[in-house]
């Protein structure tokens, strides 16, 4: 099972990067009508809480910048952005370094207990599903966004 749930982080984060990737760079920071995101904010949100569920970010892990959790955290939107974001091409960087430390995250730890239960997750290997499910469904948004944005011709 601990091998399953490695591979299918890899899976998930190779399709979202491949699809990311292939997106156009004049449609990422488009916010078409009834979202109340960017494309780019969702894959900068994507690697933050991916970076806080597995890896203990802010507190625990120091690869990415200290303001992800302003720019991208659970609330936050483009609209309130006042400092420089990086750019889509830097968030593919840094999910494809992600991806590898987290595939370095020894099996056993996925039975570890939380020390706080999250939203009724009691494992490590149970936020480790949240965060696939979590990464999955971004993913479908940003797909959904690229076909609106690519039929109504809306730009940035």
């Amino acid at each position: 099972m601990d091998k399953l749930v490695f591979k299918h982080l890899k899976i998930t984060r190779g399709y979202f990067i491949k699809n990311v990737e292939s997106l156009s760079k004049e449609i990422v920071n488009v916010q078409p009508d009834g979202f109340n995101n960017t494309i780019q904010w969702h894959i900068g949100h994507v690697l933050t809480v991916a970076e806080q569920f597995m890896l203990g970010f802010p507190h625990k892990t120091t690869y990415l910048p200290a303001n992800y959790i302003e720019l991208f955290g659970n609330g936050t939107k483009p609209a309130d952005w006042k400092e420089d974001v990086p750019t889509v091409d830097k968030l593919i960087i840094e999910l494809k370094d992600q991806l590898v430390r987290l595939q370095q995250i020894p099996a056993e730890r996925l039975n570890e207990t939380l020390e706080k239960p999250f939203m009724g997750l009691e494992t490590f290997g149970e936020l480790a599903g949240l965060t696939l499910m979590h990464e999955a469904n971004h993913l479908g948004q940003i797909q959904a966004m690229k076909r609106i944005i690519e039929q109504t011709g809306v730009k940035n």
